[in-house]
């Protein structure tokens, strides 16, 4: 299976990354190909140009990993792509999140159990 980590990548701490790492390493041990952003996608590349290489990836995932942040910018577009897209999601790692409405209770709640299309 082929699948996409939609996860903060600016700002990024080494631990965090490392978390990632671990996570990925996982799955591809388990015979899936992953995108992580991070580590697959050219960051020295233009803005414009990441987003376009994160897009063609979103767009051949077979399902997407999500490990959601609200602070981080990149998520949420990423977030907008892979709906657009209609992926299905796995949450893998969510803030916690009180009553009403947040994006993070959409994915969890409604994305991951409904699907996006």
């Amino acid at each position: 299976m082929k699948i996409f980590i939609i996860c903060s990548v600016r700002g990024a701490s080494k631990e965090y990354k490392d978390k990632l790492e671990k996570y990925v390493a996982e799955l591809e041990k388990e015979g899936h190909s992953v995108h992580l952003p991070h580590r697959d996608t050219k960051q020295d590349a233009s803005g414009i140009n990441i987003c376009r290489q994160n897009r063609e990836e979103i767009k051949k995932a077979d399902v997407i990993h999500l490990f959601y942040s609200k602070e981080s910018e990149g998520t949420h577009f990423d977030m907008g792509m892979a709906f657009m897209a209609g992926k299905n999601i796995i949450v893998a790692k969510n803030i916690e999140y009180g009553p009403g409405k947040s994006f993070a209770r959409m994915a969890e709640e409604e994305w991951e159990k409904e699907g996006a299309k």
